[in-house]
């Protein structure tokens, strides 16, 4: 590769087939570097019952998809070891320089991260969550993204809420080699936002009906995305508001709760619940309604609500992680994640359309004007340049830096570190490069 351009490597559990922002944030920052001139793979677990080997999906993005089944929630199960000839192969054949991994819970972008550096390639991190500290399963992710981000170049967020979450659960805070006492944040964090193509969310031509206010909400229908209180809260709401109808679209384990409420209280005319929507029909289910529902518990950006506003939608949303960064404030009103706050949001939404006073082609004009693709890959590029320029992390740093996260990780993980090293080694005797089938550069 020349004249300044990347062989970049997108290495995620979440991927199409499967549906969600991580996948087309992925998607479409691929896209839009290729249209400026990068080479772009995407790396990836394999989607039975045929999904497997090397697809590939316009305009020309190659995707590798692994022999790899997953666990839970579209993740793999981590193992640092089986994916390392896979991923060597890969990024020798494709001459590959960086490694750009995204999302936490991707156990296929931490282990990326941790085999790059005996290649000689950069790695980039973009986080899409907001991760809590106290449960569980939230200790184990930070822990295991604490270890992995002690390897990485550079990191991206999607919101300013998201960055400080991701500071603070990776412990990126080092003592500054100028003045021991005053810390400093490593490697370097930055903030770039996700985006949409605001052509394919364009408003209805044809006003909605003034005699009926429908309200939409497209989400995953698990705890997280708040479902509990959107069970709570409609059917006070049809009972306030006769006028009012609810159209549910997605699926998940809380789909059963909306069932049993629209049985409970007679709503089957009320609620309309589609199942799972494919992405490219989103548009068709928000351009019938007047305002989008999100009720969510923990969100680092919200899409969705992104899209929904762009289609000309008045926005109500907990308020919560990146969302109040997301939309100017006449154009979304806010909640507390409780029952009664989010009915006074929508009492006040309904209030807002009922007199009139949101313009569906303006909020599209502004969205358009805010969020563009184009625009977040030449930030993204940005980031990549300056990896590119930087200097490497060498292996004694890494094993300091990896020591750092506490007495009983710090070696589990130098372990690790060390087996891989020797495991790389090995395959460099087994299967010497020169022996690999290499892709022609272009």
């Amino acid at each position: 590769m020349g004249d300044g351009t990347l062989a970049i490597a997108m290495v995620s559990d979440f991927f199409h087939p499967d549906v969600g922002g991580v996948e087309n944030h992925i998607f479409m920052l691929s896209a839009n570097l290729i249209r400026r001139g990068h080479k772009v793979i995407v790396i990836t677990h394999s989607h039975p019952p045929n999904r497997v080997g090397v697809r590939w999906l316009l305009p020309s993005l190659k995707v590798y998809y692994l022999p790899f089944t997953t666990i839970a929630s579209s993740a793999t199960l981590p193992n640092y070891f089986t994916f390392l000839p896979y991923f060597r192969t890969i990024i020798a054949r494709e001459h590959i320089n960086l490694i750009h991994a995204h999302a936490s819970l991707s156990s296929l972008g931490q282990e990326a991260i941790l085999h790059s550096h005996f290649l000689g390639v950069r790695t980039v991190f973009t986080d899409h969550s907001l991760f809590g500290f106290e449960d569980a399963a939230s200790i184990l992710t930070n822990k295991l993204l604490a270890a992995a981000l002690k390897n990485v170049d550079a990191v991206i967020c999607v919101s300013h809420t998201s960055r400080e979450n991701t500071v603070l659960r990776g412990q990126l805070f080092e003592p500054s080699d100028d003045d021991p006492s005053v810390s400093v944040v490593r490697p370097s964090v930055y903030t770039i936002p996700n985006a949409l193509v605001a052509e394919q969310f364009t408003p209805s031509p044809q006003p909605q009906p003034s005699e009926t206010i429908n309200i939409v909400v497209l989400s995953r229908l698990a705890y997280r995305k708040g479902i509990d209180l959107l069970v709570a809260t409609a059917p006070r709401v049809c009972a306030a508001f006769p006028n009012v109808k609810f159209i549910i679209g997605g699926d998940g384990p809380k789909l059963n709760d909306l069932l049993q409420v629209r049985e409970r209280h007679m709503l089957q005319d009320r609620m309309e619940l589609l199942g799972s929507v494919r992405h490219r029909d989103v548009r068709a289910v928000l351009i019938r309604g007047s305002i989008f529902l999100n009720t969510s518990l923990t969100e680092s950006f919200g899409i969705a609500i992104l899209e929904a506003a762009c289609t000309g939608l008045y926005v109500v949303s907990t308020r919560v992680g990146g969302v109040p960064e997301i939309l100017p404030e006449d154009m979304i009103s806010f909640a507390n994640p409780d029952e009664d706050d989010v009915f006074r949001a929508i009492s006040d939404a309904i209030r807002i359309i009922s007199e009139g006073n949101h313009n569906p082609l303006q909020a599209h004009e502004r969205i358009k004007g805010f969020y563009d693709w184009m625009q977040v890959a030449r930030r993204t590029e940005a980031v990549y340049q300056t990896v590119m320029q930087s200097e490497p992390i060498d292996l004694w740093i890494r094993i300091q830096r990896i020591m750092s996260l506490g007495p009983f990780a710090g070696p589990i993980y130098t372990m690790i570190l060390i087996v891989d090293c020797i495991f790389y080694m090995f395959l460099e005797w087994l299967m010497p490069r020169e022996d690999l089938d290499f892709v022609h550069a272009r």
